[in-house]
């Protein structure tokens, strides 16, 4: 029978920033509702409003933002008047959140186990027996392998897509009549992503939870949404059922949103230019580590004999799940990580045999785009200083090298004058313009760049893209770029090498990778792809 009362009912809610933002309303008279059984997705930018509702629905308002008009009714209570006891006894318990980024959500210094207890502990529940019996039964039914293992582990020691999983634990530890997700799967790779999705929509759908999903992915939305609220600039643009929305969009943001989705039809390309920049052969770096009192010896080999050729003016993909070695083969091609064995030649010298002044000028020809722009750039410098340091550096004299920090600000999309502000006063797809810049101060011949676009917004996203294909072209840039998001691999690049436990199991041209994979791994990472069947994968 399907439900008819919504489980959460948000009316016409306005949440006032503080005097002196960008805007005078975080969200203006939102509405959207949360039916037992159903899966509503808020989705747009950073910076739409999304996840102030969601902060809203659990009463973790930041003290700044204040609400200022609507309601938000949960069994019969309006969520915005309740004073901090009434939300300490349904916080958890009633209401529980899975936040973005498992790693600062979670203690670092408790074991797992330890935090899924503290749910029956806060609000008094079960004996000590009876809580660890608990613990273990929801570290089982979250998919953990070993449950016994994952409760006495530190987060530190589970993989991202585990820690999601204990999150998850969390939250589904009291049983709560509604669940609040909050980009859950932002920075997990394809085939991790699709486990936390399916595991979601099973507790879903067992346990009749309601769910409050924010995301800006539109591929996750297909996936897993019944409802969908699309917003901008904290209003409610458009909102329906999950088809209606995403096959038969009105209103032109949600139009916008979708074309900027990267497909997973590679463009056409020119022939690529034959001479060989960069050439690996051979690359392999093993770790090793010591027994302990309660823990054995392990040897991880995080990159296995890799090889592979990049030529003048083309971009390799390196694509593959989280540990699959492909940011470890990115700090060794750079030399940031000493290899085993191997070699690195740049335009025919090797890397690994320079030293000194030597090394010094190789590593100008390969700089780093990192994933992280805001932890790249120094928060207390200005971006232009950032820019020209190791122009300076490399003898440039101070008024040039800033004149040249000017002109590659305005070369990334940016204005000259933005060198004089700090990181901090960017968004996220400017602060990565800046890195892009940053990185081209040193004229190189080919960049590394790690996981560049996979923290932005879609729309951002796609910007990035085009601002590093027209680089490419424009400037003969050759590119290592290593993503695990294999449409935004088939947008940018002339060729994917497909990694695996530190290997390569394919590599070829983007439209054979991707077309007819030759490994089943390659088909696996294919198939997991969110939003699939929508993005005409074949």
């Amino acid at each position: 029978m399907e439900p008819t009362a919504p489980l959460l009912d948000v009316q016409n809610l306005t949440l006032a920033l503080p005097s002196g933002a960008d805007r005078a309303r975080a969200v203006s008279e939102v509405s959207f509702t949360v039916m037992p059984g159903r899966v509503t997705c808020l989705v747009g930018e950073s910076g739409s409003g999304k996840s102030v509702c969601a902060q809203a629905a659990i009463g973790l308002l930041p003290r700044a933002i204040r609400p200022a008009g609507g309601r938000i009714l949960f069994e019969g209570m309006d969520l915005l008047r309740l004073s901090s006891p009434d939300w300490r006894k349904i916080r958890g318990r009633r209401i529980a959140m899975v936040f973005q980024e498992p790693m600062t959500a979670l203690n670092p210094v408790m074991p797992i186990g330890a935090q899924v207890a503290e749910m029956f502990e806060a609000h008094r529940l079960l004996s000590s027996s009876a809580r660890r019996q608990r613990v273990l039964a929801l570290l089982d039914e979250v998919g953990l392998p070993d449950p016994a293992a994952a409760a006495r582990a530190f987060p530190h020691q589970l993989s991202g897509g585990q820690r999601q999983r204990a999150m998850i634990a969390m939250a589904l530890a009291l049983d709560p009549a509604l669940l609040v997700a909050d980009e859950p799967t932002t920075a997990l790779d394809v085939t991790t992503q699709a486990q936390i999705l399916r595991l979601i929509r099973e507790v879903q759908t067992r346990r009749g939870t309601g769910v409050l999903f924010i995301t800006h992915d539109l591929g996750v939305v297909r996936d897993i949404a019944d409802q969908v609220v699309v917003m901008q600039g904290g209003r409610s643009v458009e909102a329906g059922r999950m088809r209606d929305v995403l096959d038969r969009p009105r209103h032109a943001y949600t139009k916008a949103l979708i074309a900027a989705m990267p497909g997973s039809t590679p463009p056409e390309r020119g022939a690529p230019d034959q001479r060989v920049l960069l050439e690996v052969a051979g690359l392999s770096k093993t770790y090793s580590t010591r027994a302990g009192w309660f823990r054995p010896a392990r040897t991880v080999h995080a990159v296995r004999n890799v090889s592979f050729t990049i030529a003048r003016g083309e971009t390799l993909g390196v694509v593959g799940e989280s540990g699959s070695g492909k940011s470890t083969l990115a700090r060794l091609v750079t030399r940031l990580l000493e290899a085993d064995a191997g070699t690195i030649r740049l335009d025919g010298t090797d890397l690994r045999e320079a030293g000194g002044q030597s090394l010094r000028r190789l590593r100008r020809q390969i700089p780093v785009v990192f994933q992280d722009p805001f932890a790249s750039l120094n928060p207390r410098r200005r971006v232009g200083d950032s820019i020209m340091d190791g122009a300076v550096a490399d003898g440039m004299q101070w008024r040039q090298a800033r004149a040249e920090a000017r002109r590659l600000l305005e070369q990334v999309g940016l204005q000259g004058s933005a060198g004089g502000r700090y990181p901090h006063e960017f968004s996220g797809g400017q602060r990565q313009r800046i890195g892009i810049a940053r990185a081209l101060a040193m004229r190189p011949d080919i960049i590394v760049a790690d996981e560049p676009v996979s923290a932005l917004d879609v729309s951002v996203q796609a910007q990035v893209l085009a601002l590093l294909d027209k680089l490419k072209r424009t400037l003969q840039l050759s590119m290592l770029f290593i993503t695990h998001d294999l449409n935004v691999a088939a947008q940018i690049c002339d060729r994917i090498a497909v990694m695996r436990r530190g290997e390569i199991v394919e590599i070829g041209q983007v439209r054979q990778v991707l077309g007819s994979p030759s490994h089943p791994y390659t088909k696996i990472l294919i198939d997991a792809a969110p939003g699939r069947a929508a993005l005409g994968v074949p």
